[in-house]
């Protein structure tokens, strides 16, 4: 199963999916079809004879139940695209067989390494197949890595037909990693009771709980005049957007913390003296601190406009998801098990809350209870971009444990 994992995840990250924030349409980059078209070509000569994508890079497919036991549909989704934080096309990923535990070079040229000292979980995967970025892009593991392995559970319950499962449906989203991945999604269409994501990072990690999530724009209107005159004239807005930062608490950023800590994470700002706008992402697992966040980006808002006269800073504060826990807890059982697949596996569960968020957040509120499984990639979104071939492998027993625990509880 390794090899073919190996060969699946090469093909599909050398494929460019990047998603883009800036774009009004859906899905927001055209070039995310040419991966949907290839999974549902792979997924049709695997005889998922429904496989399809759909007007908004949507794809889907069936395989259908080989018993006559009363078993729930379950769905297992992962994401296509890749973040535009950084490049994500023309990939060229270094494989390391047999890692010896010491820093890898990744580029010589930029003389780049993927350091033990800086990374120390690296070490971890000594006598593994490690696979790393060229130090020039990401890599794609967040989500490629997913897609691979689903389809390497299906490649393999097609091939064994004496595995007994209930249906099977199967799910590709685009843009999730600006947050609009289930924007059209239609979860009655899709046709699962409970679905999961493969999109968590280490081996053992399963996530059923995630951070509420709002955006916040901010305008600042200055006021240019010739330095040599601007006494009491001049409003720098560059200056005052700088003011307005400060002012959020310095310790809940997310360089500060961890676990169930939220933040308030300045991730753009541009300016010039005449006017300046920056954005935040505002997180908290807590749903009244998340309401508390809200309110106090507002009130620093408030106040600098009092300061600096009404109308300098307009602020455009938008929801983005909520903590999926609340629509999971009703139907734990689908928790536990993923919990006991990976016991019976020999993996230790890391039950713990995403630092982030997920389709699967969402879909929860869709109707479609959703828990996140790992996927096996490490430092994503980034040039230290690196994934283990047998935690991909790992993954993809999981969900094949899955899918038999629901047939003998059935």
């Amino acid at each position: 199963m390794k090899e073919k994992l190996l060969e699946r995840f090469l093909r599909y990250i050398s494929i460019d999916t990047q998603s883009d924030p800036e774009s009004t349409t859906f899905p927001s980059t055209k070039k995310q079809f040419d991966l949907a078209n290839l999974l549902v070509k792979e997924l049709k000569e695997l005889g998922l004879e429904d496989a399809h994508v759909d007007e908004h890079c949507y794809v889907m497919a069936t395989l259908p139940a080989n018993t006559d036991k009363d078993i729930p549909v379950i769905g297992f989704v992962a994401h296509v695209d890749t973040a535009p934080d950084m490049d994500g096309h023309n990939i060229k990923p270094r494989i390391v067989k047999n890692y010896d535990g010491q820093d890898i070079l990744l580029n010589k040229e930029k003389d780049m390494w993927l350091k033990v000292e800086d990374f120390p979980e690296l070490a971890k995967y000594k006598g593994q197949t490690v696979i790393t970025t060229d130090g020039t892009t990401l890599l794609g593991a967040d989500d490629k890595a997913g897609v691979a392995e689903i389809m390497a559970a299906i490649e393999h319950l097609v091939n064994n037909p004496d595995i007994k499962h209930g249906t099977i449906k199967v799910g590709f989203t685009p843009d999730e990693e600006i947050g609009k991945g289930v924007d059209h999604f239609d979860v009655k269409k899709f046709g699962a009771k409970y679905a999961y994501t493969l999109d968590g990072s280490e081996v053992g990690e399963l996530e059923f709980e995630n951070f509420n999530a709002a955006s916040a724009k901010i305008k600042v209107q200055g006021r240019n005049v010739h330095p040599g005159y601007a006494k009491n004239k001049m409003v720098n807005a560059i200056l005052i957007g700088s003011e307005f930062n400060d002012m959020l608490p310095v310790f809940e950023r997310p360089e500060f913390t961890e676990h169930y800590e939220g933040f308030f994470h300045l991730i753009k700002f541009e300016g010039t003296v005449e006017e300046a706008s920056f954005q935040y992402i505002i997180r908290d697992h807590d749903r009244k601190k998340f309401e508390r966040r809200k309110e106090q980006i507002r009130e620093v808002a408030d106040f600098m406009n009092k300061k600096y006269g009404e109308g300098t800073f307009s602020l455009e504060v938008k929801d983005q998801y909520y903590n999926m826990r609340e629509k999971v807890e009703p139907v734990y059982q689908i928790v536990e098990i993923a919990e006991q697949a990976m016991k019976d596996l020999g993996i230790k569960p890391r039950i713990k809350p995403i630092r982030g968020g997920t389709d699967g957040a969402r879909l929860s509120y869709m109707g479609l209870p959703c828990p996140n499984l790992f996927a096996g990639g490490l430092n994503f979104h980034g040039k230290y971009e690196y994934i283990p071939l047998e935690s991909m492998e790992k993954a993809t027993s999981v969900m094949l444990k899955i899918i038999n625990l629901y047939y003998e509880k059935a």
